[in-house]
């Protein structure tokens, strides 16, 4: 074989290497998340990328587009190539709180975006500060019943999901409960322990080392269920409240993704999330790791924008006031 003939095989069985789908090297998926680095958002995106790139068989990196409560990252995967190499990462509020609440938007949830799955659920909660004189819920609401002018409720910013909790459960007991929004937990659990403010929504995550050391105590949580983390604390529905208000963490792909990629994501996502390891570490950080079929989370996505919209709107609650 001549040496010419020689170089075209070698670069013939290169090209057939290469073009070869098990072997070659895939495209880079990223994964886009609208809030800055170390937040609970990011924490999930990488734990997912990291694990993803074994069952996709391709790198997964993340990249943070924070701001205007996520509406720069959903614009920017929505108007992504539908290649399903770009996905969001993104919140309930973000998703169907924050654009009810809008005079505008740049993407529309329910049309732009093809659901891939639910990735873990956390459990939202009620708490009060260590001199309040109610132990469980109904004598919290009873107080505030008592106590329009004094009934007020932090939360961690305006437009948030524990913002609309707190509206949906003053609306559902007939009690008057003024919202007063933080920059954050750490911004109002001092005046919670203290008993400036008397009462607080949030994540329960974010109030549960507070109630365990005693400083606070969570009186319900709004979950379907306990929380498998705190299951000493009640729904709100087993005392008497037809509230439930899970927050939940969850991947997007543009809408025209092709059905045969966002199911193969799915899968990979469902089968990383069953893995002990990766369901210890989403538990440490006070959620339950779901993994969902994308049916399951387009019917979660859709009901949370019919139910918060309307406390939205109820409210008369904008972003741009």
């Amino acid at each position: 074989m001549t040496s010419r003939r020689i170089v075209f095989s070698a670069a013939l069985a290169a090209a057939v290497i290469l073009s070869t789908p098990s072997l070659a090297q895939e495209r880079t998926m990223r994964i886009v998340v609208g809030f800055p680095p170390g937040g609970t958002t990011d924490l999930l995106a990488r734990l997912l990328a990291e694990r993803l790139r074994e069952p996709l068989g391709q790198n997964v990196i993340v990249e943070n587009k924070p701001g205007a409560v996520a509406a720069i990252a959903a614009t920017e995967v929505k108007n992504a190539p539908a290649d399903g190499l770009t996905l969001l990462m993104s919140v309930v509020g973000a998703m169907t709180v924050a654009p009810n609440a809008r005079k505008s938007n740049t993407f529309d949830t329910l049309k732009d975006f093809a659901p891939v799955s639910l990735v873990t659920h956390a459990h939202l909660a009620i708490a009060v500060g260590p001199g309040s004189p109610a132990n469980d819920l109904k004598g919290f609401l009873a107080w505030a019943k008592s106590n329009p002018g004094k009934a007020f409720y932090a939360t961690s910013g305006a437009g948030t999901l524990p913002h609309m909790l707190g509206l949906l459960l003053a609306q559902e007991a007939g009690v008057q409960l003024t919202h007063v929004p933080y920059k954050g937990t750490s911004a109002y659990i001092n005046e919670l322990v203290g008993g400036q403010v008397p009462s607080a929504f949030d994540a329960m995550g974010d109030l549960s080392e507070q109630h365990k050391a005693g400083r606070i105590r969570i009186l319900a949580s709004a979950g379907a269920v306990r929380s498998r983390a705190m299951p000493e604390i009640p729904t709100m529905r087993e005392q008497g409240y037809n509230i439930e208000g899970a927050a939940w963490f969850g991947l997007f792909a543009p809408a025209a993704t092709p059905r045969a990629a966002v199911e193969r994501i799915s899968q990979a996502v469902a089968r990383v999330l069953r893995n002990p390891e990766i369901a210890a570490r989403i538990s440490s950080l006070n959620m339950e790791p779901v993994g969902s079929t994308p049916e399951e989370f387009q019917r979660v996505v859709h009901a949370d924008w019919a139910k918060w919209g309307a406390v939205v709107r109820a409210s008369g609650f904008t972003i741009d006031q």
